[in-house]
């Protein structure tokens, strides 16, 4: 693939609204797998649930290391780090992956937040981040689909509070950029993506459909913006970055490895 895969246009794109979606970010067979892998992993021992203020909850998994499986694979990738790079303008570092668990019926609302109402406080300095959601299961409007308001980034940060057990921008603020911007629902096939920055106030909707919304988030910092102190997300390190067709050579591996285990 190109250096540089995304175009200027896409570019722009990215600098005027804080956003850019890739359809079909990873082909049919690598879609396939990370469904078929992450849907029959063992999650629940790992999930942590947040409540979301309206009584729902919203599951998810977090984590910071990257060994050998299907989601490092992704988060190594050519194309989605060559691409982080052109957003960000520097070399980036892994900051941590995570799968949001929707489940059908019962998967809770995400508040209004942006990444960096929280990355602010684990000492990075500045708002030099992004991350990458590729839909695992089709995201429609239905069973709570990211939703966006466009051109949010250009707004800085905005202080966060405690909104239930999640963390939320301030409602205040946050309703005149309702009012003042667009929001846009990122209705998503799986295998497609979008790359966000950290700043890009962001929620979604409870689940309230028969089927479950799963998405998987690369998240990455910028050499430059090592944390000046340790929290619970890694500082620096250089990024050993793979070739795509890893992707589904490590999703054939763990898919196996499931099959002999059940």
């Amino acid at each position: 693939m190109p250096e540089k895969p995304f175009s200027e246009s896409e570019l722009a794109a990215y600098e005027a609204d804080g956003f850019v979606v890739v359809e079909n970010l990873l082909n049919p067979r690598e879609t396939e797998l990370l469904a078929k892998v992450s849907h029959g992993d063992n999650l629940d021992q790992e999930r942590m649930s947040r409540a979301d203020g309206e009584g729902g909850s919203v599951d998810l998994l977090v984590r910071n290391v990257l060994s050998p499986s299907i989601y490092s694979a992704i988060v190594r990738s050519r194309r989605v780090v060559r691409r982080m790079e052109q957003l960000l303008h520097d070399e980036v570092y892994h900051y941590h992956h995570k799968m949001i668990l929707k489940e059908p019926h019962v998967g809770g609302a995400w508040t209004w937040h942006q990444d960096y109402g929280y990355w602010y406080n684990n000492g990075c300095l500045l708002p030099e981040l992004a991350s990458c959601m590729i839909a695992v299961d089709r995201a429609t409007r239905e069973n709570g689909c990211l939703q966006v308001i466009r051109g949010s980034h250009h707004m800085g940060r905005v202080d966060h509070k405690r909104i239930g057990e999640q963390t939320g921008a301030d409602p205040d603020r946050v309703a005149v950029a309702v009012q003042r911007m667009e929001t846009v629902y990122l209705e998503l096939e799986p295998g497609s993506a979008v790359f966000f920055h950290c700043n890009l106030l962001h929620r979604s909707d409870r689940n309230t459909s028969d089927l479950p919304r799963w998405a998987f988030i690369c998240c990455y910092n910028t050499k430059r913006n090592d944390p000046y102190k340790d929290s619970e997300h890694p500082r620096y390190s250089r990024l050993d970055v793979w070739p795509d067709k890893l992707i589904a050579e490590m999703g054939e591996i763990q898919w196996m490895a499931l099959q002999d285990h059940s």
